[in-house]
């Protein structure tokens, strides 16, 4: 049972919001705003308590990743000491699991050479292969142990604890005489950067070299590229993999005291070498790319995918999903939580709110998106979202003047009256204290 403490400035609070339709849930953020660096902050569980006692629905929305969202809970459970269950938390990479099986427009990958960018040692690829499903992935520290050439400033050595045998390809004919080491060549299907990358070096040439190549198979070079008779001049369109990043945060907040680079950072430093070799934007090319994590929609759409259901289940199905009304996004970075709110546009008709933390990556100033709020911390930010939800509830929730308490006469009801009768505030408050005392026996029979 949650300790009374948890729910110190609360002691007057009167969960209207909770105690009939339910009508508000929230999306956290971990970094910033429940951790900074790997560090609890003051008053998360103080949060996290008082959302789990009153069957608030919630999941954690983060950018992070580099590891499996079981060992993620497991992790965040212990360092905030409360239970939490691995279908609380979305990582930046947990969209790619539909890539399993594709669907929706996007290629099944299963089977396909997938390979890996990013995360401490081999840590992604386990979470790919054991957690997700793909069944053939490989790693930046695979290639350079089978090509020690490829990149000259990277001991094979480093990566000789994690890395793996190459896959074995079937070679096309045609690419026979654009590969000059047949006997150890790898065709790659997609390129995935999971996590922030840990050799920037070795890692933009990898995929610079995929990106250039001829459908795929390292070591080749398209003859379309540069092709000013084709689309993109011609980069990108022979075939190469397609690359998906999970995590545009330029900046993210680690224990040093100023904002360190993050993946944004990495994919950045690759569109300037890009742009450098292809001619960029004044030559009419662009890297073709597609984007996962906040604030892009897609990572929001599979966000609230999860947040209907843990409400149905949370509730055992007694509340339709089209009745979660309000969502309030809790995040500590302008350029992502915030702008990934404010325009995201809901499948369920849900309304967004973002609330801006003092916490993590923004200290105050203007921010360059505007949330409806910035609060100090995550504890301040669940006070506001359930007082406003409150507020919705009430003002959603305002009696109906029917045959009840609109003002009759010779016993028949007047339907045509549109405003309210002085002598009807009475009814009217009746009615309310009735739908009040309807919703405190739902309450009493959820807890």
């Amino acid at each position: 049972m949650t300790s009374q403490a948890a729910f110190d400035g609360f002691e007057n609070y009167r969960p209207l919001v909770i105690s009939q339709k339910l009508p508000q849930t929230l999306l956290l953020h971990l970094n910033g705003v429940l951790l900074r660096s790997s560090q609890p902050l003051p008053r998360a569980r103080k949060a996290l308590s008082f959302l789990q006692h009153n069957r608030i629905p919630f999941i954690l929305l983060t950018n992070g990743g580099g590891k499996s969202e079981k060992e993620r809970v497991e992790e965040l459970s212990d360092r905030l000491d409360i239970p939490l269950d691995r279908d609380l938390i979305v990582q930046s990479h947990t969209p790619f699991k539909k890539f399993v099986t594709g669907g929706e427009g996007e290629p099944a990958l299963r089977e396909k050479c997938v390979l890996v960018i990013g995360g401490a040692e081999d840590k992604c690829r386990r979470v790919a292969q054991n957690w997700y499903g793909f069944e053939n992935v490989i790693t930046p520290g695979d290639l350079i142990s089978a090509f020690p050439s490829l990149w000259p400033f990277t001991s094979p050595q480093t990566y000789a604890s994690c890395c793996r045998p190459l896959p074995k390809t079937q070679l096309s004919p045609k690419h026979v005489s654009a590969v000059q080491d047949k006997d150890q060549l790898v065709k790659v299907d997609a390129i995935m950067v999971f996590n922030d990358p840990r050799d920037w070096g070795l890692d933009t040439q990898i995929i610079l070299d995929l990106l250039m190549s001829e459908a795929g198979y390292l070591g080749s070079l398209s003859p379309k590229n540069g092709d000013a008779s084709l689309l993109n001049r011609g980069y990108q369109q022979d075939g190469q993999p397609p690359i998906y990043f999970s995590n545009s945060d330029l900046f993210w907040a680690a224990a040093y005291h100023l904002p360190r680079l993050g993946q944004g950072g990495f994919r950045e430093a690759l569109e300037g070498v890009w742009s450098a070799v292809t001619g960029g934007e004044r030559m009419g090319v662009r890297l073709e790319k597609k984007m996962f994590g906040k604030p892009y929609q897609g990572t929001y759409d599979f966000a609230e995918r999860r947040l209907q259901e843990h409400h149905g289940a949370l509730h055992r199905g007694r509340i339709r999903a089209a009745e979660l009304k309000n969502v309030y996004m809790v995040g500590d970075n302008p350029e992502s939580d915030i702008l990934g709110t404010n325009q995201y546009k809901s499948t369920f008709r849900s309304t967004w709110h973002s609330i801006l933390v003092r916490s993590g990556v923004y200290s105050g100033g203007e921010p360059l998106h505007k949330p409806r709020v910035v609060v100090d911390d995550v504890w301040d930010a669940v006070e506001w979202a359930m007082k406003d939800a409150e507020a919705k509830h009430l003002q959603a929730h305002k009696p109906i003047y029917d045959s009840r308490f609109v003002g009759t006469q010779n016993g028949q009801s007047d339907h045509a009256t549109e405003e309210v009768d002085t002598d009807n505030l009475r009814g009217a408050g009746k009615a309310c204290k009735q739908m009040s005392d309807e919703g405190d026996s739902h309450y009493k029979e959820w807890m």
